[in-house]
C-alpha cells in the first residue's frame, strides 16, 4: 500500500518524477506513517526513469539575485529550450516563461525560426491573455531580445527589459533552473516518443506548477490562486482538514498574508543561496579605462573597459566586426598587464 502511494506521487501521469523533497511533500499532503521520508528516499533511489533521465549540474559564477517581486506575474523571466526533435506539428523548441514571484511556469512549443515579431505574438497569445502585461522581463542576450522591434514594443507598453551578461545568466538563474527541471521532466515523460513531446507539455507544466517550490515553500498554483488544483488523491473521500472562509474580505486577507509570507521566504532563500554560492568566489573589480583580456578572444589584443554595469558585468570597447554583445561577465575577463621591456644594455 505504501509503495503504491509513493509511486502515485512520484511517477504517476501528472506527478513528474520529482526529487525526494517534493515527493515527500506530496505524500504528506494526504498520508503519514513512521519512516515515510526513508521509504520515499528508498523508492526514488531505485527509480530507473530518474536514474537514466537526470544529470548532475554545476553552479558556476557569482550569485547576485534580483530584487524580490511584490506579487504574482509582475516580473517574469523568459528563455528558450532549443535543439529538440522536430515534432509532427513542426515544433522544435520551447519558450519558457517563469513568474519570479510564484515560480509558476508556462512551457510554449514553437519553431526556432520564428523572429521577434512572432515571439511577441506568441507571448501575447499564451501569457498576456492569462496574466496581463509584466513590469519587467528578464532574459539573456538572444538576438530576438535585442532586436529593435522587441525593445520598442515593450518600451511603449511600459515594461522594463533586463538582460543577463553573455554566457553567464547568474542574474537570471531562476529560468536556468526551470530549464534543467524541464529537461529532466521531458526525459521522464517522453520516453521513446520523441516526436510527441509537444503533446505532453501541458501534463509537464501541470506537474511542475503543482509541486512545492524550495524557495517559497508552496506550489506555484497555491501562491497564484490561493488553492491547489484537484489531484487524483483529492478524489478519495476523506475528512476535510482545511476550510476557507466564504467571506470575501477574509479571503482577501488570507491571500495578502500568503503573498507577504512568500515574499519573505524568497528573500530569506536568496540570502541563504547568495551566502553559500559566494563562499568560494573571489571578488574582482575593474575600473573604467582598464585594459583586460577577454577569454573568448585570448588570441587577440586586449580591450578597454568602457562602463561598469554591475559587480558581475562590464561593457567592453569591442569592435563591431566581432558580432557579439559588448557586455561580458567578470568571469570572462582577466587583467591585462603591460609587458616589461628589458633595459637596453649600455656599451
Amino acid at each position: 500500500m505504501r509503495l503504491a502511494i509513493i509511486s502515485e506521487c512520484h511517477e504517476a501521469g501528472i506527478a513528474g518524477h520529482f526529487g525526494r523533497g517534493k515527493t515527500v511533500f506530496l505524500v504528506k499532503e494526504h498520508f503519514f506513517w513512521p519512516l515515510l521520508d526513508r521509504d520515499v528516499d528508498h523508492f526514488i533511489k531505485r527509480c530507473r526513469t530518474c536514474v537514466l533521465a537526470k544529470t548532475q549540474g554545476q553552479k558556476l559564477g557569482l550569485y547576485t539575485p534580483l530584487p524580490v517581486p511584490e506579487g504574482p506575474w509582475l516580473d517574469v523571466s523568459l528563455d528558450f529550450v532549443l535543439g529538440l526533435p522536430r515534432t509532427q506539428r513542426n515544433k522544435d523548441s520551447i519558450m519558457v516563461v517563469v513568474d519570479r514571484f510564484s515560480k509558476m511556469a508556462h512551457f510554449v512549443p514553437y519553431n526556432k525560426t520564428l523572429d521577434a515579431t512572432h515571439i511577441a505574438d506568441l507571448y501575447f497569445k499564451e501569457i498576456v491573455r492569462l496574466h496581463g502585461i509584466p513590469k519587467t522581463i528578464t532574459s539573456d542576450r538572444d538576438v530576438k531580445f535585442l532586436s529593435h522591434f522587441w525593445k520598442t514594443l515593450w518600451g511603449k507598453l511600459g515594461t522594463k527589459l533586463q538582460f543577463s551578461s553573455t554566457a553567464h545568466p547568474q542574474t537570471d538563474g531562476q529560468t536556468e533552473t526551470v530549464n534543467r527541471s524541464l529537461s529532466s521532466l521531458l526525459r521522464c515523460f517522453v520516453g521513446k516518443n520523441l516526436k510527441q513531446w509537444d503533446l505532453i507539455l501541458p501534463q509537464i507544466e501541470f506537474a511542475f506548477n503543482r509541486s512545492v517550490n524550495q524557495a517559497t515553500g508552496h506550489s506555484p498554483f497555491h501562491i497564484v490562486y490561493g488553492v491547489n488544483p484537484t489531484s487524483p488523491f483529492d478524489l478519495i473521500p476523506q475528512i476535510q482538514k482545511q476550510q476557507y472562509s466564504k467571506e470575501g474580505e477574509q479571503r482577501s486577507k488570507e491571500i495578502k498574508k500568503l503573498h507577504q509570507e512568500v515574499q519573505d521566504l524568497i528573500t530569506k532563500h536568496n540570502q541563504k543561496c547568495q551566502k553559500a554560492a559566494n563562499k568560494t568566489r573571489k571578488y574582482v573589480r575593474f575600473n573604467e579605462g582598464d585594459r583586460v583580456w577577454i577569454r573568448l578572444r585570448r588570441d587577440r589584443f586586449p580591450f578597454r573597459i568602457v562602463k561598469k554595469i554591475s559587480d558581475n558585468a562590464y561593457q567592453i570597447d569591442l569592435p563591431g566586426e566581432y558580432n557579439v554583445s559588448a557586455t561580458f561577465n567578470v568571469a570572462d575577463l582577466s587583467p591585462y598587464y603591460e609587458p616589461e621591456v628589458p633595459p637596453t644594455p649600455v656599451d
